[in-house]
């Protein structure tokens, strides 16, 4: 007997099939759908438009579009509603949030009828939620994201969210400009709908998934306010009816070697740094490990090909016109797994045959005249991680790289702001900057803090680089000499938490260590005060259950198996 299909789908349970059936047909019909349409296949769609979400804000255009291609290809399309993480608008941080999201859709993807489901997404936590909710619901899914915003203008200098914004406000600290100067600055930095002008956590993302096979060939990169973007939508819908025929599911898309593929892609790109843990969620999701040691392997032999901020000088709008993913997969074809395929049913070889068109040499390099001849992150291992930490390299200043420095330790995100612009700080140049309690086991949610400011005295005396270390995140859009994601992080008692002022830290890139430099004895004599469970709620859930960041900061009962 065939599977059951369409509004047979997934029957509510009262204990006859046939009457919950009936049932949900008579109610479905009170929508105005005719017989013929009910019998159709169903294709949901994910809708994550919300207020709080500016990155999301043509979400219903784009359903709409999509809608079309759904009814032209035979099936029906529903949308349903989903948690919606709008970076910016969310406390304390769109990661915290980010299993919340994956559970929704994972959840109302298996609670409710449908043959396939197309997945909208775009602002940075949105497109991994969604891919992992996915991979373990099962069902037939494709991406469609938002797609990123166009760029402004201030002053004759083009602007793009979010680098441009980090840039300006360093200056604003640092007394360059005035608050007038910056205030007009604020108008003109987001000026369209999308999500941030740049190769943040956002657009990573979008090519992540692209790479992954998730989403329809050359459409990561399409601006949000262009017309392909709609056509992209409409195309998507198609392909779902398309997916849903032939019950290609997402963990026969995502695989250890597409898993793989994106990896590469992400170190080609210098992409952001949070990449990083959603592919160890998602690998995790699948029940495969994400070794941070593999990351270093393929950042060695993976050159940085794309002249993007905020390791280079131009925007998404630039990277769409100049060839998008398509023409970065061309020059990386020697070190990929060719044989993976995407939700069209086509092999990455079959894709990378087809005539590549125009390539614009000044935003996507060939491998042989790259950007930089390394990957733009790098993991750490030493006394201070063992089990890993990131550096972005693509984005910080190598005169850092090799360095042992004075720590000077600041406890929380709140110690930051009480102190860091304190004249009295006792701090110079050469010493590192240390944020303990940020990683994902503190009331905190690992926040987008480790790039933590510049000491306002020491902005002012014109110093625009520090090493800085912590166990919280980096925006996407963010650079410097920013250590990351340090693991075990301090609130779980890892040795970022015993970490004192004046201690001796060693930072060698070069040999991927981070040390720091306290007779283990002594560390091990140090106090760490127990973690405070939250009493209730998610906050609850969230704290018994979140792994470190070399895991992905998931839940650690919804990884899959061990593969």
């Amino acid at each position: 007997m065939a599977d059951p299909s369409g509004l047979a789908r997934g029957l509510t349970q009262y204990g006859d099939r046939d009457y919950a059936l009936y049932l949900r047909r008579s109610y479905a019909r009170s929508m105005g759908y005719s017989p013929a349409m009910l019998a159709r296949p169903i294709v949901g769609i994910a809708d994550t438009g919300s207020g709080f979400n500016s990155c999301h804000r043509l979400v219903p255009e784009l359903i709409e579009a999509v809608k079309r291609g759904v009814i032209a290809a035979g099936a029906l399309p529903l949308p349903f509603p989903t948690i919606s993480l709008g970076e910016v608008y969310l406390n304390p941080t769109s990661l915290y949030l980010r299993n919340l999201m994956a559970m929704d859709t994972e959840e109302m993807i298996r609670a409710q009828p449908m043959d396939a489901v197309v997945l909208i997404g775009g602002c940075d936590k949105t497109v991994p939620a969604q891919i992992m909710g996915a991979i373990s619901a099962g069902v037939p899914a494709i991406q469609l994201v938002t797609g990123p915003m166009m760029t402004g203008r201030y002053g004759g200098e083009r602007l793009g969210a979010c680098t441009d914004c980090r840039r300006f406000w360093a200056r604003f600290r640092a007394g360059e400009i005035d608050r007038a100067e910056i205030e007009g600055i604020e108008n003109t930095l987001a000026v369209t709908a999308g999500t941030c002008a740049v190769m943040g956590t956002a657009s990573t993302m979008a090519v992540i998934s692209e790479t992954l096979g998730m989403m329809l060939p050359g459409t990561a990169a399409i601006p949000a306010v262009h017309a392909d973007r709609l056509r992209a939508a409409e195309a998507t819908g198609t392909a779902a009816v398309d997916l849903a025929r032939c019950k290609l599911a997402p963990a026969q898309v995502v695989t250890k070697r597409s898993i793989e593929n994106a990896l590469r892609v992400l170190l080609a790109i210098g992409g952001s740094t949070n990449a990083v843990l959603h592919l160890a969620a998602i690998a995790g999701r699948l029940g495969l490990e994400f070794p941070l040691e593999r990351l270093n392997r393929f950042s060695d032999a993976t050159p940085v090909l794309i002249d993007l901020k905020p390791t280079g000088e131009h925007y998404m709008e630039d990277f769409f016109a100049a060839g998008g993913v398509g023409a970065v997969l061309r020059e990386l074809k020697p070190l990929l797994h060719l044989d993976c395929r995407a939700v069209t049913g086509e092999t990455l070889a079959a894709r990378l045959a087809e005539d590549a068109g125009f390539v614009d040499r000044r935003i996507i390099r060939t491998a042989g005249a790259p950007l930089q001849q390394q990957g733009g992150l790098v993991a750490l291992f030493g006394s201070l991680a063992p089990r890993g930490a990131i550096l972005k390299r693509a984005a910080a200043d190598p005169n850092l790289f090799e360095r042992e420095g004075r720590a000077v330790v600041f406890s929380s995100l709140e110690d930051v702001a009480r102190r860091i612009d304190d004249p009295a700080l006792d701090v110079a140049p050469d010493d590192f900057l240390i944020l303990q309690n940020a990683g994902p086991a503190s009331a905190a949610g690992m926040p987008e803090a480790g790039s933590l400011p510049i000491p306002a005295k020491l902005a002012r005396a014109g110093v625009k680089d520090m090493v800085r270390i912590s166990d919280a995140r980096m925006s996407g859009t963010a650079y410097g000499t920013v250590v990351l994601h340090v693991a075990p992080d301090a609130a779980s008692g890892g040795p970022l938490a015993k970490v004192r002022s004046g201690d001796r830290i060693r930072l060698s890139v070069k040999e991927r260590k981070l040390d720091v430099l306290v007779d283990p004895a002594e560390l091990a004599r140090r106090p760490v005060p127990p973690p405070v469970m939250p009493a209730r709620g998610y906050a609850r859930l969230y704290h018994q259950h979140v792994l470190q960041a070399d895991q992905g900061c998931d839940f650690d009962f919804l990884r899959g198996a061990r593969a």
